[in-house]
């Protein structure tokens, strides 16, 4: 991720009246504003549905349901280097947090700059204010860079913490750590936080007994996995990787032990940088992007397993931090939901599974879908045809978010053309008529308003 830009204001859409007929439109609705560098928001898991915000300088925030005002749940911020893309950056709850109270961050230290993987506690699970005692897991030295510290924590389905760690910074990764099986910087890391202390390395670990690889690591060839996810339904890893100067990528899945590139290629190119012979040692991204218009950092994000069918189940939904746009991948092409004026540092599920977007000037929003008034109108409204036929359109007029369809009241008419999302224009063919009586009317629906059509031999 890159956080030396500059912040952007929150878009905020008003919703619309409910007329007769109406639609809906994916809007963004602000959940929490004023925060200081939100980057990250998440859920307990533990049936009470708070919300729990991290902020980058070292304090993470717990929203009550219903509030608009969050309170402090951990201060941390004199363990934590705050600078550039250094911080608080991860959060994730245990498992079983509603009965051992238990949470791990992810932040860089203050003394060395080193990555720290450490657990806290509540108690009661229920407290809205958590217990500072903590228990360093893990210490990744970084490097005399700033950047590219990573900072994602989730379990998967497995129950294991997943761990996502940046190369160590500056560009086309100098010290090739992102192919280098020793260090944990560039890695997907997987460990056991439910066996021997400070954790245990799960037995089906890639690299469990090798004498030339670190056992943590799950997966290589990573630049900078800032935010990964695992979608509730099918356990699949959708990992975003902010790419350099050229291309963005999402991998998904996550293979054991699998290579995905970095710094031999980046997305589908190869950087040049070393050879690129044998490109099926390598796992290519599920899709990836350029840099045009303004984009330059993806921000990874979830598949929509929500209720609310805010988004089509099953889409995936990410961002651009640079360009503040939001997007959808179905699995075959990606498409722009919204474009807003944020810094999208990251994005985040309730325990409902709908989606919140974190704009790093300070805000948390929710996606939504907001009810648009929609008022139709065709052109024309009447049309004649000889006995030969032929084919007409329909000129539709209407706002966007407003869905329609075109229906034939008769089978002698056919439609070519439509569906239809807002303005859009409807076609149709008439059969030839050879019949009696010496005329015959039809009609086609479009948005509860009808073309007649009439037909002489």
């Amino acid at each position: 991720m890159r956080l030396a830009h500059c912040f952007k204001v929150a878009l905020t859409l008003a919703a619309c009246a409910i007329p007769l007929s109406a639609g809906a439109q994916v809007q963004l609705t602000p959940v929490v504003s004023g925060l200081s560098s939100p980057v990250f928001v998440g859920n307990a898991g533990d049936n009470l549905n708070r919300l729990f915000i991290v902020e980058q300088p070292g304090v993470i925030k717990v929203l009550q349901p219903g509030a608009t005002t969050p309170t402090v749940f951990l201060d941390i911020q004199a363990k934590v280097l705050f600078s550039g893309e250094r911080g608080l950056l991860g959060l994730a709850f245990h498992p079983q947090y509603a009965t051992n109270g238990r949470f791990f961050v992810f932040y860089t230290r203050d003394a060395d700059g080193a990555l720290i993987i450490a657990e806290y506690g509540a108690s009661p699970a229920s407290a809205n204010t958590a217990a500072t005692a903590e228990r360093v897991l893990l210490t990744i030295p970084h490097s005399d860079f700033t950047n590219h510290n990573g900072g994602m924590l989730a379990f998967g389905a497995d129950g294991y913490l997943h761990i996502g760690v940046g190369d160590g910074g500056s560009g086309n990764d100098p010290a090739n750590n992102a192919q280098n099986l020793t260090t944990l910087l560039g890695k997907l890391l997987r460990i056991d936080v439910n066996g021997a202390q400070p954790y245990a390395i799960p037995p089906d670990n890639p690299f469990v007994g090798s004498e030339t690889a670190s056992p943590e690591i799950y997966a290589f060839g990573l630049r900078n996995p800032w935010r990964f996810s695992f979608d509730r339904q099918t356990g699949d890893q959708w990992v975003g990787d902010v790419g350099q100067g050229a291309r963005e990528e999402v991998n998904t899945p996550i293979v054991s032990g699998g290579n995905y590139g970095w710094r031999i290629f980046e997305g589908n190119l190869c950087t040049l940088i070393d050879s690129c012979a044998n490109p099926e040692n390598y796992i290519f991204p599920a899709f990836d992007y350029d840099h045009s218009n303004g984009r330059c950092s993806l921000t990874g994000g979830y598949v929509y397993r929500g209720a609310l069918e805010t988004v089509t189940a099953g889409t995936y939904v990410f961002g651009d931090f640079c360009s503040g746009e939001i997007f959808t991948w179905n699995g075959s092409s990606r498409a722009t939901l919204l474009d807003t004026a944020l810094s999208i540092s990251s994005f985040g599920e309730d325990e409902d599974g709908e989606l919140y977007v974190v704009g790093l000037g300070g805000t948390v929003s929710r996606l939504t879908r907001n009810v648009v008034s929609c008022a139709y109108a065709i052109t024309p409204t009447r049309a004649t045809f000889n006995a030969a036929g032929g084919t007409g359109s329909i000129t539709v007029t209407t706002s966007a978010g407003c869905e329609w369809t075109a229906a034939p009241g008769d089978q002698w008419i056919t439609i070519t053309s439509g569906p239809g999302n807002g303005n859009g224009t409807v076609t149709y063919t008439v059969a030839p008529y050879t019949g009696k009586p010496k005329k015959r009317n039809g009609s086609i629906t479009v948005g509860g308003r009808t073309l007649t059509i009439q037909q002489s031999r």
